[in-house]
């Protein structure tokens, strides 16, 4: 593991119905049982703030702490949950995150970890949405460059009702892997273009992953 300083992994966890969820829960017991749990300090939204009423400054002490931002949601009509919208709306606030004197996020990075109801095949221009996924996430990727962000290529798992156990645990994996060792695989990414994505594929091929991602114990 890099060099790091206590917890400087936020990881902003918003699913609506998290005790019905496949993907989130199964996200979220990998990350509890890794090793990268001694660096991530993890933020049920729903959980901290049911009643929708966000404590500003308890979030922004936990964005200041952090190196690298992680939103980890299913995609909901296109976007981001509510609460995860209302808490991007009432945090991130002028002065503070961005606009004259709004430095506090400058050089952090930001990585979207999220799930699509749609399969991969759904998101291009002959197919049901349209448009390639990474059109849709444009302004994950335009709030983050408004906030001095680097903003990491997303990964992202397609067709989540149809997910096979096995699909489950490799999307677990790279996601865990790559928090464990952060920020030694994210340092030479670009900010992603539209339509690029980490994606776990759902179809026979074994996954596939970087040399980096390949080498080493999950």
């Amino acid at each position: 593991m890099p060099e790091s300083s206590p917890r400087d992994i936020l990881v902003l966890a918003a699913h609506p119905d998290l005790a019905r969820s496949q993907v989130t829960q199964t996200l979220l017991r990998a990350l509890r049982a890794s090793p990268a749990a001694a660096r991530v300090e993890l933020r049920d939204l729903y959980r901290l703030y049911p009643d929708f009423h966000i404590h500003v400054e308890a979030e922004q002490r936990a964005l200041q702490a952090a190196r690298l931002v992680v939103m980890l949601h299913p995609i909901y009509w296109y976007s981001m949950p509510a609460l995860q919208k209302l808490w991007l709306d009432d945090v991130l606030r002028l002065g503070w995150a961005y606009g004259p004197g709004g430095t506090a996020l400058h050089g952090k990075d930001f990585w979207l970890v999220a799930s699509t109801g749609g399969g991969g095949e759904a998101y291009s221009e002959a197919g049901h949405n349209h448009h390639a996924i990474g059109e849709f996430l444009l302004p994950y990727q335009q709030s983050a460059k408004t906030c001095g962000m680097h903003c990491l290529p997303p990964q992202i798992l397609h067709a989540a009702h149809r997910a096979t156990e096995a699909e489950l645990d490799a999307h677990a994996r790279l996601f865990v892997k790559r928090l464990q060792h952060y920020p030694d695989w994210c340092r030479s990414l670009a900010a992603p273009e539209v339509g690029d994505e980490e994606a776990v594929a759902l179809d026979e091929r074994p996954p596939m992953f970087t040399e980096f991602e390949a080498g080493g114990a999950a």
